[in-house]
């Protein structure tokens, strides 16, 4: 099993889950976000493996989500907005990304990691 696994290399959080990932040898093929942003099916697809609401598949914390004024625009945002929206930019993603499967991670926690990568 390999892991499509976006990040934005940069991100302190993608390469605690990167590091995460090499110590359990678990196959990953890195994917930069920001220069290959994942497909609207493809965020789709993660939101449902990782049975998150594309809502919480946006970075909260990061600029680009700021300056689109993206908070006030969410409450009444479609589906298919919020997935135009995710497409765009890959800096509005939540990352890391990973899918493999039938499965999907967004964002890094340990215990999630533990429980959806280890075999």
């Amino acid at each position: 099993m390999t892991i499509t696994f976006y990040e934005y290399p940069k991100c302190s959080t993608c390469q605690k889950a990167k590091k995460w990932l090499k110590d359990q040898n678990i196959d990953f093929q890195a994917v930069h976000i920001v220069e290959n942003p994942p497909t609207k099916a493809e965020i789709r697809e993660a939101a449902d493996k990782a049975g998150l609401e594309l809502k919480k598949l946006f970075n909260t914390s990061g600029m680009k989500y700021r300056e689109l004024g993206l908070k006030d625009k969410l409450k009444d945002a479609s589906e298919e907005d919020m997935l135009e929206w995710l497409a765009s930019d890959g800096m509005l993603i939540k990352r890391p990304m990973a899918i493999s499967g039938d499965k999907a991670t967004v964002g890094f926690k340990e215990d999630t990691y533990e429980k959806t990568w280890k075999r």
